[in-house]
This record gives C-alpha cells, structure tokens and sequence, in this order.
C-alpha cells in the first residue's frame, strides 16, 4: 500500500480537495466549494499551512466573523440544494463557540457544512491553554462538547490516522438524505501537526453519489389506497422537494390528480408561483385562500416537510383532516399519528403515479382551488403596487418596488432573483407576496429564524450562484445583529443587494407581545431610553458606506424602485435603506400557539388568555 507522510490537516485537505460529486442532474463538481476560516493560535499553524498549499484545488475565504461565515457556507449549500457543502476552520475558544448558534441553524434546516474547529492539546503538556475551558469534574471537556447537541456527527480526533474514518464518516452523514445536517470534526491544535502514513487511497476518494431510497411496496400500497378515498386532498411541500429536486414530478402528480399545492416557507418555489394549482403559503403566515382549503381538506399530503408550527397553525389549521406524510426521513415521516410513506420525494411520487392512474380529486375542489390561486395572484399584485400617500411605507410594497425593478432592465425578477430573509415580519410578508418560478429563488431560514443570518447568507447565496441576483431582505434589527460579512462580500468581489427596513425596532415582536395583553415595553428604540440615554440615531446607509458599500437612504418607494434599477446595473455590492412601519401587515394567516400567562392583573392578558383556552381545542392532539 503506498502512503504519504502528511499532518492530519494536510490528509483532511488533500481528500477534500479532491471530492467530487456526481449530482442529480449527472454533471461532476467539486463536492466542497471552498473554506471559510479565521485563524487564530489553534489552527493557523497545523490547517493554515495545509490550506496554503492547496488554495489552488480548494479555496480559502477569509471573513469577519466565525458565526456568520457559517451561515455563509450553509447559505451555500442550501441554494446548491445540498449538492454542495463548504468547510468552516476556527482556533479554540471563542472562535469555535461562534460557530455553536450556525451548527443550531444547520441542524435545524437539515443542511450540510463541516465544521472544523480547533480544540485544545491532545497532549495536554501546556494546559490551560490560551482560551482553554476547563472543567473542575471533567478533564476530557472542551469548548468543542457545546458542537455534540446540534451536530448530526461529533468527533473529536486525537491521532492523526482518525481522520481515514472520522471524515468519510463525517461526509457520509451529510450527503445521506435522511439524516442530512452538520458534522463536526474536532481537531487538537497539536493533533493538527502531528504527521502520519497517510494512504493515498485515502488521497484519491471516490465520487460520491447521492441516494434515492424508493418506498416499500407496503407503506406505497397504503399510501395509494389513502390518497385514492380522498374527495379534497391537498399537498403541503416542504424543502425535500427542493433538495429531491422533485418539482418535476410534484407538477406532474398535482396536474395529473387535479390536487392543489400549498407551500411551507421550505418548499416555497417548488411550483412556479403562477401555476394555478399553486395557492401559495399556508400556516401561520399564509394567505387566505391556502389556509381556506386547509381547512376544509379531507386528506394532507405533507411532502417533504417536518410539519413545523408555522406551517400546521400549531396542528391546529388541518387538525380533522387525514395526514399522509411522504419523507425519506422516517422522524418526519411518521410525526403526528400520520400515515408514512419514507422514501425519497421524487421516487415517492414517480411510484405512486402508476398506483393512482384514474384517480382525481372532486372536479369542485380542484376549480375552487383553482379559483382562490387567482384570486390570491390578483390581490398580491393590489397590495405589491400600491403607494402609501401619506404614511410610511410598509413591507408589501417595499417588496413590490424591488420585484418591479427587474422589468425596467428586461428582467423577470421571479426568474432572476434569489430573495433571502430569515427573521422578524420580513418572512411572513415574503412568504405571502414575493413571486418565485425558479426553484430555490425563495431562500428562507425559517427553521431556526436567526436574526443575523440575513447578510451573511446572501453572500453564500452570490457564491453558489453567481448568474442570479442576490437580495437581502433585512429588518434594522437583524442587520445589527450581525453586518460584518457586507464587508467579506466587497472582499471576494460577490456583489449583493441589501435592502434594509428601518422600523426603529423589533416591530414584529412588539407586535406579538401587544397581541398576548402586555404593554409596549423593551422592543421599540424609542421606547427604551432610559433617563440619561440618548435616542437611537443609526445611520445605516452611512454604516454600510464606512464597510466600502455603494449605499443610499431612499425617502419612499418610488425612490426604492429607481435605486433598485441602479442596484442591480451596478458591479458591486449595494444597499438600499428605506424607513417602514411595523403598525401594518398583510392579512391572512391562522393561529400560533404562544403561551400565554395564567395569571395576571392585566385585563388584556387575561382576555387573551381567554382566546389561548378556547385556541387550543382545535388542536390535533
């Protein structure tokens, strides 16, 4: 057997380096686009120098923050719909623990990214260390255990061989469609240098190739026999479509059945949005005509989605109907006494299409579903053109502004835009309004809804792809929250828009802690200056000027549409800040279950606890 003699970081490198994947349209690619590092004490010297040396194959991208270059690089892989990955390298310390909240965010969202951060002496001959944790009962702990709860695979290597099993293992995870998500390799900054006879066929991997795992012929039977008693069935799509890449057989199965399709903010863009079986958002944040049919179906078909809160009104919008869940993750599959089918999205639906052949839906439920798509199309586009005379802006129309912008330059913005948001009002307005007809042009973090993500991601987006534009919906909140990657962005030359809404505020928040019977209090910057403070003056367009953007303060949204047009012709990044209110939203939408006090001395808590009571009678339980 011929080996090499090489640091585990320089072995870790090489294979990565040399992975390439087969995807699901036959092309081969680099598996791992590129690394994302800070360095510092714990990895400059042992994955630092491996790095330098193969930035040729494999990229390097400096950055300003360890958390938010991990949102980049998950931002990466879930608009290569987890076809492709980035790695992650930081010191010890506070630079892994910055890691801890994105590996919660890719945990959550089902999405790959290696995580390498440094770890202390495996030696243990200069404990403590510079930002050593230690721990008075446990003298194996480090900083690298936070990783263990939010990762799908830990490891924390103290010989150099480890990473021949640790990161084929660490690789398999993330592209197993099922059990898809994080993985951690933790590497001792000692352990890093210490060289060993690598095997070169360690250094030469296989293509990998992802699976499709079909349904077994049993739970397929049932499933058909279910789907074929439905008189009012309806899909609810997740982000398994998008990651199956099944939009192709999900149109052909709700054309060929007459069955209208809802979308959760995953699988939002499996359908183009003018398809008019396509009835938009559901759930908390959904339009009226989605979450109308919801109610009355008979039978729902969950296709690739995890039936998170938002999307079931807290199992409480389709309670009485029937539940058939297509997953290829059987947690998912088999959650809340539904019927399960496991199996991959796409072999799901092609398998079942033979078993359904003369079976529709009820001709009524497929014209009324029919019937409220259009009439949702019609009133999104009232709302999305609309201008405000004489009040502030709100989000509706802010979005309708950078949309109509794409038409001035010959653009279909429903083709050539990727729309990322993740936190605040932002995403429920998106979910309802924003028009996508190219899968993935909806890019939402609302499985964890972590405020920060927002600019980041949109730089991991720019960089998995280069051809569209990428726009940054992002609330003041959020954008204080974490900023620095704008910076990164002019750094590697991806340019982004970045449209900011200064609210002056957490309005959503506000919004919900008023609904529940509390008082304004702790959420508005005008209302949490304390005697001796001074009222917030951000001047975010001068902010994101200081960072090297090309940034303006538009007056209104006629002026948001003209710097829209100007964004987009321009070569780099760009943002664009315009002052909204949080006091309007959109319609529609259902119940959420926020726990409200038991007891309390506020009429209005008490009235809504009231509302809570009788809510949660609807649930399925």
């Amino acid at each position: 057997m011929k080996t090499q003699r090489l640091t585990l970081a320089q072995a870790l490198v090489k294979h990565l380096a040399a992975l390439r994947i087969e995807t699901h349209d036959g092309q081969v690619q680099p598996y791992c686009g590129g690394v994302f590092t800070i360095f510092g004490h714990g990895n400059v010297a042992g994955m630092g120098e491996a790095l330098v040396a193969e930035r040729d194959r494999l990229p390097t991208f400096r950055a300003h923050n360890e958390q938010t270059m991990a949102h980049a690089a998950i931002a990466y892989a879930k608009a290569s719909f987890r076809e492709r990955i980035m790695a992650v390298s930081t010191s010890i310390g506070p630079g892994a623990t910055n890691l801890v909240t994105a590996a919660a965010v890719a945990h959550v969202n089902r999405l790959p990214v290696l995580l390498l951060p440094g770890d202390v002496f495996a030696s243990r001959r200069p404990d403590p260390v510079l930002q050593q944790i230690e721990s008075f009962a446990q003298g194996d702990v480090s900083a690298s255990d936070c990783f263990r709860p939010v990762t799908r695979y830990f490891d924390r290597l103290t010989r150099p061989e480890h990473i021949l099993t640790a990161l084929p293992r660490a690789i398999q995870m993330m592209t197993d469609p099922a059990n898809c998500g994080p993985a951690c390799l933790s590497l001792p900054q000692d352990v890093q240098a210490m060289a060993f006879d690598c095997p070169e066929s360690f250094l030469q991997p296989e293509l990998l190739r992802f699976r499709r795992p079909p349904a077994d012929p049993r739970e397929l039977a049932s499933a058909a026999a279910l789907l074929r008693q439905a008189r009012q069935p309806l899909i609810v799509v997740g982000g398994g479509v998008l990651y199956s890449q099944a939009w192709d057989a999900l149109r052909a199965f709700a054309e060929a059945h007459g069955v209208p399709v809802v979308e959760s903010h995953g699988g939002k863009s499996s359908l183009p949005w003018d398809h008019p079986l396509n009835l938009g958002a559901i759930g908390v944040d959904g339009v009226s005509g989605a979450n109308e049919l919801a109610r009355s179906a008979d039978l729902v078909f969950a296709v690739g989605t995890r039936l998170q809160d938002f999307t079931t009104g807290s199992h409480a919008l389709f309670a009485h109907a029937r539940l058939l869940s297509l997953n290829v993750q059987p947690y998912d599959a088999g959650k809340w006494s539904g019927s399960a089918l496991v199996a991959d999205a796409r072999t799901g639906l092609e398998q079942l299409a033979p078993l359904l052949q003369g079976w529709a839906a009820d001709p009524a439920w497929t014209e009324r579903a029919r019937q409220n798509a259009a009439a949702t199309n019609a009133r999104i586009q009232q709302l999305t053109t609309q201008l405000p005379q004489g009040v502030l802006p709100y989000d509706a129309e802010v979005i309708g502004a950078v949309r109509d912008s794409a038409a001035e330059l010959g653009l279909d913005s429903a083709e050539h835009d990727v729309a990322l948001c993740a936190a605040g009002t932002l995403p429920a307005e998106l979910h309802k309004l924003w028009r996508a007809s190219r899968p993935g042009n909806y890019h939402m973090e609302y499985g964890y809804s972590c405020m920060g993500y927002e600019v980041a991601g949109g730089l991991g987006v720019k960089m998995a792809r280069p051809e569209q534009e990428s726009i940054v919906f992002v609330g003041d909140g959020s954008y204080m929250m974490a900023n620095s990657e704008l910076a990164t962005s002019l750094l590697l030359g991806k340019k982004m828009i970045v449209v900011i809404l200064d609210n002056r505020g957490y309005g959503c928040i506000e919004r919900l802690q008023l609904k529940t019977g509390s008082p304004s209090f702790n959420n508005m910057l005008d209302d949490c200056v304390p005697e001796g403070g001074e009222s917030s003056q951000i001047d975010f367009a001068m902010h994101a000027r200081a960072m090297g953007a090309d940034s303006v303060h538009v007056k209104d949204v006629a002026e948001l549409k003209a710097a829209m047009v100007k964004a987009r012709a321009a070569k780099r990044t760009q943002v664009i800040v315009i002052d909204t209110t949080h006091t309007r939203i959109t319609d529609g939408g259902c119940w959420w279950e926020v726990a409200i006090p038991e007891v309390s001395d506020r009429a209005e808590v008490q009235q809504a606890r009231a509302g809570y009571e009788q809510a949660q009678q609807g649930q399925r339980l």
